[in-house]
């Protein structure tokens, strides 16, 4: 699983034991985009939604990630690739 992988590679330098762990770190970053988002009147993107969309299409492809890095991606998600994962979500 890719996650898994990526998991490995970011507990190199980080050492979090699991990917909920994780999760948990940065669920205050995903909850910042969320409420951005919903502002926007895009109100059908959960924090879930965002974390799966870095995993697979961002994160799944670099190494050695930071958890500074991991926030940066999460709070820079251009809106229209928001927009096309609400579309495909509904």
């Amino acid at each position: 699983m890719a996650e898994n992988s990526y998991i490995n590679e970011f507990n190199q330098t980080d050492k979090f034991s699991d990917i909920h762990e994780l999760y948990q770190r940065l669920l205050p970053a995903l909850k910042t985009k969320t409420d951005e988002l919903k502002r926007a009147k895009i109100f059908n993107i959960t924090t879930k939604n965002i974390w799966d969309y870095c995993v697979k299409n961002i994160w799944s492809k670099k190494k050695d990630l930071r958890i500074y890095e991991m926030v940066d991606n999460i709070l820079n998600i251009d809106v229209l690739d928001i927009i096309t994962l609400s579309r495909n979500n509904n």
